[in-house]
């Protein structure tokens, strides 16, 4: 069986989504990973415009990799969320990360995007 999610980038209106892999245990040691070195390379070089474009870009590239196993039709950006995900995966401008789950309001009109999720406790800050 296929879990699918989202990511969301705080400040980015585009969503990644992925039919696979999307398992917290699966996701959250690399997103946490890619994430640190993500902020580490922007404090060090000081560089801290189009972060919520950069951040996307890097998202798609490193679960590209990792989470599509080779099969890139399972990885998609759009502007709109997807009814069926199974988790979406929040990432704040306060560099926070945060795991949601969809509830029957989400699943009825998926627009409405987090306000018919409810938040997993397994949310992780990133420095």
């Amino acid at each position: 069986m296929s879990v699918t999610c989202h990511f969301i980038v705080d400040g980015n209106p585009a969503l990644l989504f992925a039919s696979r892999n999307g398992l917290p245990e699966k996701v959250l040691p690399k997103l946490t990973r890619l994430l640190n070195n993500f902020w580490d390379e922007r404090d060090t070089v000081g560089e801290h415009s189009h972060t919520p474009e950069c951040l996307l870009a890097q998202l798609v590239v490193r679960f590209g990799f990792e989470i599509c196993e080779d099969d890139f039709s399972n990885l998609r950006v759009g502007l709109e969320y997807d009814a069926s995900v199974d988790y979406l995966y929040w990432v704040g401008g306060d560099r926070s990360v945060s795991v949601w789950v969809p509830e029957e309001t989400y699943r009825n009109d998926p627009s409405v995007g987090l306000q018919g999720c409810r938040r997993l406790p397994q949310s992780v800050a990133v420095a």
